[in-house]
């Protein structure tokens, strides 16, 4: 299990470096964000949320085989968009309904570094876009309204009271 990294920690708003080494150690990581995203309950799971500011995500929605894309890029977005409550796994406890594109046509490699590209649409989509953004230091709060993310802010601080007495402290 992989200590996963929450709002205010500065790895969150960092950009990520490109994967080049695929090798056993890029293997074990990504089975380690997958065993991390199971066991927090998440559907996705990307670097920054686990300190390691390089571009990999983890997805993995209901009965489907969990998914690793590294290097990803969006190439393409419908126009159509959806309104979908999110939430994340670096925000725990908040949720808030964000507009996205519907659909998405994602290139990204594997961990033996083999190229593919993936058509999506509804949470899969979603769910991509939302890592996706990790990989930017972009968190879904940054797609509301200044009002809105003081709002999830408040919430999330209120929720995590504890917890973020204890991180102060170094506990």
């Amino acid at each position: 299990m992989l200590d996963i990294y929450t709002l205010g920690d500065e790895v969150l708003r960092e950009k990520c470096k490109e994967i080049t080494k695929f090798d056993a150690a890029l293997k074990m990581l990504a089975d380690a964000m997958i065993e991390t995203m199971d066991e927090a309950d998440g559907v996705g799971l990307a670097g920054p949320q686990v300190g390691v500011p390089e571009k990999i995500f983890v997805i993995h929605i209901g009965d489907d085989e969990p998914m690793v894309f590294i290097n990803p890029e969006i190439i393409e977005t419908t126009i159509e968009e959806c309104p979908y409550e999110e939430g994340c796994l670096s925000i725990p406890g908040v949720y808030h309904e964000v507009i996205r594109p519907a659909g998405v046509t994602v290139q990204a490699q594997d961990v033996n570094g083999k190229a593919f590209t993936l058509k999506a649409d509804g949470l899969l989509a979603r769910a991509i876009q939302h890592e996706n953004d990790h990989l930017s230091g972009v968190l879904y709060i940054d797609h509301l309204p200044e009002s809105e993310q003081k709002s999830v802010i408040r919430s999330y601080e209120r929720k995590n009271r504890s917890r973020l007495k204890a991180k102060k402290r170094g506990v």
